[in-house]
């Protein structure tokens, strides 16, 4: 096994133990957080129905106008701020956050912070 194929199966290992502990609901539903090197992705996801409520990334439009790139601290504080702002605008006040077995630190710190400094209660 070579240093990838560790680093993916810890990734897999990690997403496995996160999503055993936690689930969506509608009233509730989980802010899913996938990353890769160069973009974030942010998904509501109601897993009693099985159906994504909303659904934002860096690839976006509203990403980008802000001008950020999504590899970055800064970018995906923005993509933070714009989730929450379309969660409030569909009436999602509380959420269950999913970081997607990465490890909460970084990106994915910076996207959770901003999202609860928009209005969303975790």
């Amino acid at each position: 096994m070579n240093k990838l194929q560790k680093k993916q199966a810890a990734l897999a290992r990690r997403h496995r133990r996160v999503r055993g502990k936690i689930s969506g609901t509608a009233a509730r539903p989980r802010l899913c957080v996938t990353r890769s090197n160069s973009n974030l992705y942010v998904q509501f996801v109601d897993d009693v129905e099985g159906k994504t409520l909303l659904g934002v990334s860096t690839l976006g439009p509203d990403f980008k106008a802000t001008g950020k790139s999504g590899a970055t601290v800064e970018g995906a504080a923005a993509l933070g701020e714009i989730a929450g702002k379309k969660a409030k605008d569909a009436g999602i006040t509380t959420i269950v956050f999913d970081r997607g077995g990465n490890l909460y630190h970084g990106r994915v710190k910076a996207l959770a912070d901003a999202a609860r400094e928009a209005g969303l209660v975790f």
